[in-house]
């Protein structure tokens, strides 16, 4: 395909365009990023890892605006702050390319397509959502999403317990899920202890004991958590404030992958409150799977259910703002953050952490999702094909709707 239209600036790529001589108006290359993000946001399936794929290939390779240098240190930056990863390189990207308004441009042009998207099938799920055929489609589509999400859980704990340490330290944090420890608390806990137990690393450089303290350094810091724990939100009338702050509380502290979003909402939503079911849950995860963009719209479906148009639009809202607000401040610091061991090994131990809450929420959503021989098979020629092929989780999941809908209709 023919670029030479497309000649980068000629100031160097990683300076901003408002530094480069000659850049072009405020409002050119806003109106640009408003386009470049907008059809990303509407052309971008596959999860973050491919968003931000697409991303490299267009800011890095067509238009020049940063180098690879430049693009692979926003991506560590990313890593260190919480939020959906690939939403928060838009916005990183537009801060570069034109300040605060860029960053909010990129942002939102990025995430309202799937907005729109989601608001839509919302409106058909919850208009023809009691109708037969509809019901049979996510009687197919859950087994599809668990198979989805434990290929996730693999691919992320060959990262996340890469060490007998950090290993050690998802078991545990495993076992404090199942005991129900607050996710809040199991998140700031295990970063913790990784800081702890790297302090004692380096000093000792103990092979195996690394690992066994590893295990028994949750239980020892479970006193505090149970503080928090205690004054977990409990059950409460629905409105969209409380909404709003829930969703602001997830975007704020969930490090790691977009699946580590169900276990925040099955213990507020579900568990707590009561304002969802599970299976209602499973499928707003199905929604998120199957749209474009990022995986946390799965909150604006959330949204639609409890609170119709405007329910979306304040847990969209909600969800994304912290992404907005912690790259605007953490821009300068981030570079020394990087380089800071004690930063690196908290980080360890959240993703850790993250890991062991997709665990337990894997677990007890698969109660809900796999009831019967039929969803058995589904889950497992889903697994099958995801770990032996790469295909979009879009696809299996349209074909999972498809073989639920027949299942049903013949009545198996």
């Amino acid at each position: 395909m023919a670029v030479e239209d497309e000649a980068p600036p000629a100031a160097p790529p990683e300076l901003s365009a408002r530094e480069a001589p000659g850049a072009e108006g405020e409002a050119a290359r806003l109106g640009e990023l408003a386009a470049l993000f907008f059809r990303l946001g509407a052309t971008a399936f596959g999860g973050p890892a491919a968003n931000i794929a697409m991303m490299e290939d267009e800011v890095v390779r067509r238009r020049g605006w940063l180098t690879h240098a430049v693009f692979l240190d926003m991506l560590g930056a990313c890593n260190l702050i919480p939020g959906p990863n690939s939403t928060e390189m838009a916005i990183h990207i537009g801060h570069r390319r034109a300040g605060f308004a860029g960053l909010l441009v990129a942002g939102g042009a990025f995430i309202a397509p799937a907005m729109a998207i989601t608001i839509a099938i919302a409106w058909a799920y919850v208009r023809f959502g009691a109708m037969p055929g509809v019901g049979g489609a996510f009687y197919g589509v859950k087994p599809v999403i668990i198979a989805v999400v434990a290929r996730a859980l693999w691919r992320l704990g060959r990262m996340a317990a890469r060490t007998r340490m950090l290993a050690g330290l998802t078991i545990a944090a495993i076992a404090a899920g199942f005991a129900g420890l607050n996710e809040i608390a199991l998140l700031l806990i295990a970063g913790l202890a990784a800081i702890a137990l790297h302090a004692i690393a380096r000093r000792s450089r103990a092979g195996n004991g690394g690992a066994l303290a590893a295990i028994g350094a949750l239980p020892a810091l479970a006193a505090p958590a149970a503080v928090v724990a205690g004054a977990a939100t409990v059950a409460a009338p629905f409105s969209l404030g409380a909404m709003f702050l829930l969703f602001a509380k997830i975007g704020a502290v969930l490090f790691g992958s977009g699946y580590v979003l169900l276990a925040f909402l099955q213990a507020d939503f579900v568990d707590r409150l009561h304002w969802l079911t599970q299976g209602q849950l499973l499928d707003a995860v199905a929604v998120g799977q199957f749209t474009p963009g990022p995986v946390f719209c799965t909150a604006t479906f959330i949204g639609y259910l409890l609170g119709r148009t405007r329910g979306a639009i304040v847990a969209t809202a909600g969800i994304f703002a912290p992404a907005f607000f912690f790259v605007a401040i953490s821009g300068p610091l981030l570079p020394r953050i990087r380089r800071s061991p004690a930063a690196g090994a908290f980080l360890d131990g959240v993703n850790a952490a993250s890991l062991a809450l997709m665990v337990v929420v894997t677990w007890q959503l698969g109660r809900a999702a796999i009831i019967d021989v039929p969803t058995v098979i589904i889950a497992a020629l889903s697994t099958f094909v995801l770990f032996r092929h790469r295909i979009s989780s879009a696809w299996l999941i349209a074909a999972g709707a498809l073989i639920g809908a027949a299942l049903t209709g013949i009545h198996f």
